[in-house]
């Protein structure tokens, strides 16, 4: 057992060896001041470094294996970008400096902004919300005052139920009511439903494209006829835009509002890394809505624009998380236009291949084609008694991360799995033969999926009461 760092400090053995200071010290008149020691461990400096070492090789990340987190595109991320973003050229700015001081800056910010209104066919871009959940509030913000400024009136927004799960609550957050769409027997947006319940007090319909079932909407060209006839606009969730680079450009097919994530599709470090990055794009009639500042060019200069009244305002203190910036940016650059689309055909291709090989032995209940990512379902193993969790606690045992389970919810007992386009096709052989011996486990020996993981330096928790009841301070022991 590792134990933490005030067990192996008890003893009080200690790494301090700077000399006391022997220079006169003010003392500081403080309200209020510390009367007893901070009462950190003692321990000396090998001991500290082998601890978290230790510590550190208990975790999993994308440089041990296959993390097939669906719709959360867990992929190996460059480290020439990693080593770009780091120089000092860049991490050495301050956000208060004077345009004229950090105008590489902010002409990567605006290269960047035109590089998605490429990507996505959209006409502006701002870089500052700061994570996919913020984007996608911005985005609504910008309906709400677009339909403001209209003067029209306007209460809904329709949400499928296919959607990410925040959709409803950046929805409910700007003073509208989510109306959910439910998913026709393929798993997707039936334009006859849609049209049933789509009104002149719709305001936005927001879709998540591709849906988190991996799927494109293929009647998306009635979807936004549909929503376009009744004045509607329509929000794309753009998350999942590592299926469509090169391939779908979404304010060509109609799309009015989309957030994009740099820390998922553009290769900066998504879980435990961050910062994030969500970018939100709007077609001509809405770009006075983005927020402020903007970054624009003059002549050969790059300058901040503050002239819109209609701006939503700021969404960020600066402009953004711009040493996510840095990375998405290289990234684009390097892989250009064609790369880009490799990078979504690859994730495609990869997503349709594991989905063949997972469904020889779970449920898959829209088997698609899909795009990025598949949800299959463990509802077939229910007959052994074994469950989703049992599956995806086992897979650790054969020391692979588990996919996202229980979402979306349309789909019982859901395994969502995204391989993501940088893996090989040996891993994803060998991730769906542990998928094929766990399936073997249930039918012959369900009770070792109930005990797992048995390998791991942390058996099974009891999450239910560990989210309900956190501890966060460690005790000294008496």
């Amino acid at each position: 057992m590792t134990g933490t760092i005030f067990d192996k400090g008890l003893h009080g053995r200690s790494g301090k060896y700077i000399p006391e200071n022997d220079c006169p010290v003010d003392e500081a008149l403080l309200p209020i001041q510390r009367k007893s020691s901070l009462g950190l461990p003692r321990i000396a400096e090998q001991g500290v470094i082998r601890h978290y070492m230790e510590l550190a090789s208990k975790n999993y990340h994308i440089d041990k294996g296959i993390y097939p987190l669906g719709s959360c595109t867990m992929k190996y991320n460059p480290v020439v970008n990693e080593e770009i973003a780091r120089d000092n050229s860049f991490c050495g700015l301050h956000p208060a400096q004077d345009e004229a001081d950090v105008q590489g800056a902010l002409e990567l910010i605006f290269n960047l902004q035109e590089a998605l209104c490429e990507i996505c066919g959209m006409d502006s871009f701002t870089l500052q919300p700061a994570a996919g959940a913020h984007g996608e509030l911005t985005g609504i913000m910008i309906a709400r005052d677009y339909f403001r400024e209209r003067g029209e009136d306007r209460k809904f927004v329709i949400v499928p139920d296919s959607a990410h799960g925040t959709n409803p609550a950046s929805v409910s957050t700007c003073g509208f009511t989510p109306v959910t769409l439910k998913s026709d027997e393929r798993g997707m947006i039936n334009p006859a439903d849609l049209k049933e319940i789509i009104s002149s007090e719709t305001a936005v319909l927001m879709l998540t494209l591709p849906n988190t079932l991996g799927l494109f909407e293929r009647d998306i060209g009635k979807i936004v006829k549909i929503a376009h006839d009744a004045g509607v606009l329509i929000y794309m969730d753009g998350a999942n835009m590592n299926a469509l680079m090169g391939i779908v450009q979404p304010g060509k097919i109609g799309i009015d509002i989309m957030h994009l994530n740099l820390h998922k599709t553009f290769s900066t470090p998504h879980g435990g890394g961050g910062p994030g990055s969500g970018p939100v794009g709007v077609r001509e009639h809405l770009s006075a809505f983005l927020p402020i500042p903007g970054v624009v060019k003059k002549m050969d200069n790059f300058e901040f624009s503050w002239g819109s009244e209609k701006s939503i305002g700021k969404v960020h203190s600066y402009f953004g998380n711009f040493n996510v910036f840095v990375k998405a940016y290289a990234y684009i650059c390097r892989l250009g236009a064609e790369g880009l689309r490799e990078v979504s055909e690859n994730a495609i291709i990869n997503a349709n291949y594991l989905m063949e090989l997972v469904g020889r032995f779970y449920d898959v209940k829209y088997p698609g084609p899909c795009m990025h990512e598949f949800v299959a379902s463990a509802v077939n193993l229910k007959e052994h008694g074994v469950s989703t969790l049992d599956v995806a606690k086992r897979l650790l045992d054969y020391g692979v991360h588990a996919p996202t389970v229980y979402f979306p919810l349309i789909v019982k007992e859901a395994l969502m799995i995204e391989p993501v386009e940088t893996e090989k096709k040996e891993t994803l052989d060998s991730f769906a033969e542990i998928m094929e011996k766990i399936s073997y486990e249930a039918a012959n020996n369900p009770d070792l999926l109930h005990e797992a993981p048995v390998s791991t330096p942390v058996r099974r928790l009891d999450e239910a009461y560990a989210a309900r009841n956190p501890d966060f301070r460690w005790h000294e022991r008496k």
